[in-house]
């Protein structure tokens, strides 16, 4: 086990949520849309997909990053100019699209916190950000190449550096709300948002930043992206349906659905959100994040190094297993990954299966890579906060593997019930995995 980093030295909750995802361009209509058991997958419209053979994805539709804010925001006080929207259209063209994401879910997040009306009294050398990006501008890297090879050196946008760089969208978060603290951007595959939020609550606790936006964000849906998945043979083949495609724990499962969007919450020290009188959403208890050392893109058998991150993050907490109630799983739908993952979630909840529930929000959302970790750790909150577990949807017929283990996946419907606590995972290429457990504040 490793030594105990605990977050009770400051401690550490969540008071705001911001989120741009395939099922809803806000936090209301994808937690909404997540316990309706609503599928955002579908085919892939952002560019011609023929001939290879997936062909859907989980896209983010309608989005306009330059949509008004419903009222102004005024991050260096009320004698400033008041940010009346998230982007202007110059500066869209500055950014890659998963800047645009990620920056509009970090102000609904801010918003949402109500953290502005208090700007006065707090400093802004105590507010952070860590919002990380896995893949970076892929499609823009893509786009900006064909132009280089159509039309020379002279075509390339002075803005390509600032549209790729995956800190650009903690950067830009950073400006546009006046967070002069910790500036990061974690990169580690899919556990990229699980780690971001996990650092950043580590500097709250340690007395880094009282106020840090966190989370994480993604937009590789592009030929290259899909192509290399495809040749992978990780994504699903099911074409022909694509809301059934992302399917964990079922026995039919073929592979993931690459998707897109970005979370962001409010991470704020626990006293501070007291005096104001925030809204507290859940308490960050805990976070373990641990290495595989075992393979570049397979978990270790019975998901060993998963299983370490779980039990530290546990450990950390202060909780014991039969204190969590969900598991808000990382369960891409890989014939593979979802029962080693659900074998080490069996073993760290050996003496409380019985009252546990299981669901991979990924059966609606796809697989947000750099933006997963938050995708699940948003899960988890809102099944604490509102006393609603959303499902894994598609499980029809459980892989009798994973039926062997116990444990209850949730399938297809929601369950209301009371969650004192959760535990939200996520794990990546290069054996990476960050684990965080949340509770009732």
């Amino acid at each position: 086990m490793q030594p105990a980093l605990h977050l009770s030295r400051r401690r550490v909750v969540v008071t705001g949520l911001g989120a741009v995802t395939p099922v809803g361009n806000t936090a209301a209509d994808t937690w909404a849309a997540l316990i309706a058991g609503r599928s955002g997958i579908g085919r892939i419209t952002r560019f011609d997909p023929t001939g290879c053979t997936a062909q859907i994805a989980a896209e983010v539709r309608g989005f306009d990053c330059t949509k008004h804010l419903p009222v102004p925001l005024h991050p260096r006080g009320t004698g400033g100019e008041p940010l009346v929207q998230a982007l202007t259209l110059k500066e869209v063209k500055k950014f890659g699209r998963f800047t645009h994401l990620g920056t509009v879910a970090a102000v609904e997040a801010y918003t949402d916190s109500g953290l502005d009306a208090h700007r006065a009294t707090l400093s802004a050398d105590l507010m952070g950000v860590s919002i990380g990006v896995g893949l970076g501008g892929l499609p823009e890297m893509e786009a900006m190449h064909d132009t280089w090879k159509a039309g020379g050196f002279r075509k390339i946008s002075p803005f390509f550096i600032i549209q790729i760089a995956p800190n650009l969208l903690a950067g830009q978060v950073s400006l546009a709300l006046d967070f002069r603290g910790p500036n990061m951007s974690v990169a580690s595959a899919c556990a990229t948002s699980g780690h971001a939020l996990g650092e950043a609550a580590a500097a709250i606790a340690r007395g880094d930043a009282d106020v840090m936006l966190a989370g994480g964000a993604e937009s590789a849906i592009t030929p290259l992206s899909i192509g290399a998945f495809a040749q992978m043979r990780a994504l699903s083949t099911r074409n022909d349906a694509p809301e059934k495609a992302s399917r964990p724990y079922d026995q039919d499962r073929d592979g993931f659905v690459l998707g897109e969007g970005a979370v962001v919450f409010v991470l704020e020290e626990r006293e501070q959100a007291l005096r104001r009188g925030a809204r507290i959403y859940a308490e960050l208890r805990g976070y373990g994040a641990t290495a595989d050392a075992y393979h570049l893109s397979s978990l270790a058998p019975g998901a060993e190094g998963s299983a370490r991150a779980m039990r530290a993050a546990i450990e950390r907490s202060g909780l014991a297993p039969t204190e969590i109630d969900y598991v808000s799983a990382h369960a891409t739908s890989t014939p593979g990954g979802d029962g080693e993952e659900a074998a080490a979630i069996a073993a760290v909840f050996a003496d409380s299966k019985a009252n546990l529930h299981v669901s991979g929000v990924k059966s609606m959302t796809g697989h947000l890579l750099g933006g997963a970790g938050a995708m699940g750790a948003f899960a988890a909150v809102k099944a604490i906060h509102d006393s609603v577990i959303s499902p894994t949807i598609n499980l029809e017929n459980i892989d009798p593997v994973c039926a062997s283990l116990g444990l209850n996946f949730t399938p297809n419907i929601a369950v209301h019930r009371p969650v004192r606590a959760a535990l939200a995972n996520s794990f990546g290429f290069g054996g990476t995995n960050a684990s965080l457990v949340f509770a009732c504040a």
